[in-house]
């Protein structure tokens, strides 16, 4: 049986992944993130963790994000980085700027690179470098 919550795929593996499918993975890697963040800082009460979550999962956030941890990537990280950012998107949602949905997606892409390669601790180590302004102000 695979365990797919501590999954490590081959590089060769994770190559043969368009980075849209990294980007898809990675969104739901974010998505978790965010929310266990929010739990785990007692922001998980009624409506407003729902509406906590949205505003910093949205492509402008994701982006504003992204700028944070730029200067800390690895070269071969900033290469999955820039692959994700120039993936031939269909569609941007109408509340969300070209280029910050490209940074979204391309963070999205990072994010589900390093979970397939079982990198657990850059990802929690990127995630709070991105989060440290929102923990300041709790």
């Amino acid at each position: 049986m695979n365990d797919y919550f501590t999954i490590h795929l081959e590089d060769d593996q994770i190559r043969a992944i368009s980075s849209i499918g990294l980007a898809h993975l990675g969104d739901a890697v974010y998505e978790l993130l965010v929310r266990s963040w929010l739990c785990a800082h007692g922001r998980a009460t009624g409506k407003g963790l729902h509406r906590a979550a949205v505003e910093l999962v949205r492509a402008s956030a994701q982006a504003a994000r992204a700028e944070k941890i730029l200067p800390l990537l690895s070269e071969e990280e900033l290469a999955v980085y820039k692959r994700g950012r120039n993936a031939h998107v269909h569609t941007i949602p109408h509340n969300a700027s070209r280029s910050d949905y490209l940074k979204a997606t391309a963070l999205e892409s990072l994010l589900g690179w390093l979970y397939l390669r079982g990198e657990k601790g850059r990802i929690n180590e990127l995630f709070a470098v991105m989060m440290e302004e929102e923990q300041d102000a709790t």
